[in-house]
């Protein structure tokens, strides 16, 4: 018997719900705010959860984190009655198991249910995966034990990977890691970058070529694909590779065969291939400039890496990884670092991801020379620039004061009356600047302002401050 969490203001559908889930042989607990359900989950764990969107205290998708780290991590069904692309992107990204439209059929309910329980059930099943061989790989928020997790399943598999993200992400390290965590990792691993290979090299450097096949070939030579033999072939930037090579290179990853350049007889070579890019392979598909065959067979396993922006909450990690490991390259004693130092850090969008943000260790490093301690201006101009020009390019906030005289002008209000409207326009101004500058992060305006999360979203809704 499976124990399900209802998380829904409307009274009439959790008891629906509930009903359901009772006449499946499960046991039901409803809550109707996101307050009662954080309380549920401390009383006892669930195998699944039904969460509302709209809920009185909040967005039903703020619990999803919490939900996410509890201890069992249940299935979550989020229900609304308000459909939104974007929402339903958040939701599935963050590990919803299905997005349901209200109203829905019970027959739908009951079969989502059922699914997920299965996959719970299977998933439970399962082996626990070999602790991964990650030293390189650096984080801990859920965004990159995501991408763990779907290493740790491209890893005992065979089947052809795709690696997507933005440059600097470090696509060619979670290549790495899927090829040390895998039965391949005693063999080659190979790696071709498609962008800086000049294009009439390309078919040579993968295939390889006879002594005489071209004016300068003076003698036999392997190539790319033959030294991945048994082992992994790496396809970085694959969506620089020409399009007249596609259509031979989508032959040798479904038959594993392939003919030297100038030979009359075709070899056979074990590789698994592994492929990254930046760049958006299904438009460049759909405009002529990559074959959708072969993005099909490379897409077999995909693993999304996120941009640095998004999971920020690993800076630290990083930066204390990268400072001791570059100190000891440069033979410096190890630096510390102020809380401004990072408050900088964290602030910063990184259009070049950890790849820009290990060069912004290096420089400050480096800037820093013998002094022990990293400071904000040991950073390079750009970065400080930027963070200045931002804060000096937000809109001026009207003095708290001139909006309490215009408001109070009435000489036939009460005090009662002219205190609460100085209050609300104190609070507004307040809860607006601190959502601002904390990028809405519900957690740390809570422990700044010192609300509870009810009382916060309570506020919230009352002076129509939006939740991005």
């Amino acid at each position: 018997m499976a124990k399900i969490l209802i998380v829904d203001d409307d009274k009439m559908m959790a008891d629906m719900l509930s009903n359901m889930v009772n006449r499946m042989d499960h046991e039901s607990t409803c809550a109707y705010s996101i307050k009662q359900g954080m309380e549920a989950l401390t009383d006892q764990s669930y195998d699944a959860v039904f969460l509302d969107v709209r809920l009185p205290d909040g967005n039903g998708l703020d619990m999803l984190k919490n939900l996410r780290e509890t201890a069992t991590s249940p299935e979550v069904i989020i229900i609304t009655a308000e459909g939104d692309p974007d929402g339903a992107e958040l939701a599935i990204r963050n590990g919803a198991w299905d997005y349901i439209e209200k109203p829905s059929s019970i027959d739908k309910m009951n079969l989502t249910l059922m699914r997920a329980l299965q996959f719970r059930h299977e998933k439970n099943k399962r082996k626990p995966l070999v602790s991964l061989k990650r030293e390189a790989i650096i984080g801990k928020s859920l965004q990159m034990q995501a991408t763990l997790d779907s290493v740790a399943h491209a890893s005992i598999s065979n089947a052809p990977v795709f690696i997507n993200g933005e440059t600097g992400t470090g696509k060619e390290l979670i290549a790495l890691a899927i090829h040390e965590n895998s039965t391949r990792s005693k063999a080659n691993f190979v790696i071709v970058d498609c962008a800086s290979l000049p294009e009439n090299l390309v078919e040579s450097s993968l295939f390889g070529y006879k002594k005489g096949a071209f004016t300068s070939a003076d003698k036999d030579m392997d190539g790319l694909i033959k030294q991945a033999d048994g082992g992994t072939l790496f396809l970085d930037e694959i969506g620089e590779l020409p399009l007249k090579l596609q259509k031979s290179f989508l032959r040798v990853l479904q038959e594993h065969r392939y003919r030297p350049i100038g030979s009359k007889i075709e070899l056979k070579s074990d590789f698994r291939v592994l492929a990254a890019t930046n760049k958006n392979l299904n438009q460049l598909s759909k405009e002529g400039q990559f074959r959708n065959d072969l993005l099909f067979r490379l897409q077999s396993i995909t693993i999304e890496i996120p941009p640095l922006r998004e999971h920020k909450e690993d800076i630290k990690d990083l930066v204390l990884h990268y400072i001791s490991k570059l100190c000891e390259r440069y033979n410096l004693e190890s630096k510390g670092f102020t809380p401004e130092f990072l408050e900088v850090l964290n602030s910063y969008d990184w259009p070049g991801n950890i790849r820009e943000l290990i060069n912004t260790i290096e420089w400050a490093i480096s800037s820093a020379q013998d002094d022990p301690t990293l400071h904000q201006s040991h950073l390079p101009p750009h970065i400080r620039i930027k963070l200045v020009k931002k804060s000096l390019s937000k809109p001026k906030k009207p003095i708290i004061e001139s909006q309490i005289s215009t408001d109070t002008s009435d000489d036939n209000q009460t005090l009662h009356q002219i205190r609460n409207t100085a209050i609300a326009k104190v609070e507004t101004v307040y809860l607006q600047k601190l959502m601002t500058d904390k990028n809405n992060d519900i957690k740390t305006v809570c422990q700044i302002s010192g609300l509870s999360r009810p009382r916060l979203y309570a506020l919230l809704k009352k002076y129509n401050i939006a939740k991005r």
